[in-house]
């Protein structure tokens, strides 16, 4: 199904931009794991809308209700629903765009597979589906948790502004120090800078997230097709604006030679094995190594710039559109909760898939 995602921990996210809210179902969750609203509320607050001068001034709270699977603090191993409802629409906003497909984004794409699209917002493309992601992935953590995993996602990269971050070190109080989510604060503040120039301008950038996961032992992942890095890069590339996936070292291991790129073993006195570096980013034939997970996600400057361009209209005629409404100069600050979700997502299914064999 389009809208499903996992094998033992299942979530199906439903919901368009502009329609009466959107949720999600989460099947197969453990029974028992003490969960609260209020964690997953934090986790959909990092995401939300208007949090900030460098994000969209959208105006919701997205407020998460959970309508079934939990009781009293704790998750019952049934379907768990959660629902946010929309609050700020502005359906006017588009009233252009339901005759004219705006450049980079899915309208015309969704026309000739459906025939038919829900033009307001741009229905299920639009970032507010990944709402259901995020709250199923405060759940994902919390289990991944016992797990004794723990992941932290952050900005690395904003257009051509670089930070330097050790995965092994950064922490998540270092990521919400600043709007950005990025952990140097001297490259934090040039970022904002930026950002805040090009949104004055009208136009838009994109960038690079970073994630670690640590504490996953090893033994995690599928052989073949269901690789662990297999799984991450769907995950990571089915976000909105997503153009790009890497784990470890990624393509700079094309620049170096096997000797170079390698990942020596090592045993300490207890004779527990690591590797000498984590060019592989944790995982090795497709198996979790028990070094820790590093991806990036690379997310393109969001879509919608307040300048007029050229596109089509759904009759096929040459015309111009220029943008409106409420959008992101940069998704990047806003993209760090959906990565570590999609990220626990995927190790949490592993997770449970690797116990099944064990039992």
């Amino acid at each position: 199904m389009s809208s499903s995602f996992g094998t033992l921990f299942r979530i199906s996210t439903w919901g368009e931009s502009h329609g009466g809210g959107v949720g999600v179902v989460v099947d197969g969750c453990p029974p028992r794991i003490a969960i609260s609203l209020d964690e997953i509320q934090y986790e959909l607050d990092r995401r939300r809308p208007g949090q900030s001068k460098i994000v969209t001034q959208r105006k919701e709270s997205d407020t998460v209700e959970i309508l079934s699977g939990v009781l009293d603090g704790f998750t019952l191993g049934t379907p768990i629903s959660m629902m946010v409802r929309n609050e700020d629409q502005r359906s006017k906003d588009y009233d252009e765009i339901q005759h004219k497909y705006r450049p980079s984004h899915a309208d015309y794409a969704y026309d000739q597979k459906y025939g038919i699209r829900a033009w307001s917002g741009g229905g299920r493309s639009s970032a507010r589906e990944t709402i259901g992601r995020v709250a199923a992935g405060a759940l994902a953590k919390k289990v991944l948790a016992g797990f004794g995993v723990e992941i932290v996602g952050y900005v690395e990269k904003v257009h051509h502004l670089r930070a330097v971050i050790d995965p092994i070190a950064v922490t998540m109080a270092e990521v919400e120090s600043n709007i950005v989510r990025c952990p140097d604060p001297v490259v934090a503040e040039q970022m904002l800078e930026h950002i805040e120039q090009i949104r004055k301008q009208g136009n838009s950038i994109g960038g690079v997230v970073g994630c670690v996961a640590r504490g996953v032992p090893a033994g995690w992942g599928e052989p073949v097709f269901d690789k662990l890095e297999a799984d991450l890069g769907k995950a990571l590339l089915s976000l909105p604006a997503c153009k790009g996936f890497e784990i470890g070292a990624g393509f700079g291991l094309t620049e170096l030679t096997g000797l170079e790129a390698n990942d020596e073993f090592e045993a300490d006195d207890a004779k527990a094995v690591t590797t000498r570096t984590n060019r592989s980013g944790g995982v090795q034939g497709g198996i979790s190594n028990g070094m820790p997970i590093v991806v990036h996600a690379a997310f393109k400057p969001t879509a919608t710039i307040m300048t007029e361009q050229h596109t089509v209209t759904t009759d096929h005629e040459n015309t111009t559109l220029k943008g409106r409404g409420r959008h992101d100069p940069c998704v990047l600050p806003r993209a760090v909760p959906m990565v570590e979700a999609m990220v626990a997502l995927v190790l949490v299914d592993h997770a449970l898939r690797q116990r099944a064999i064990q039992l």
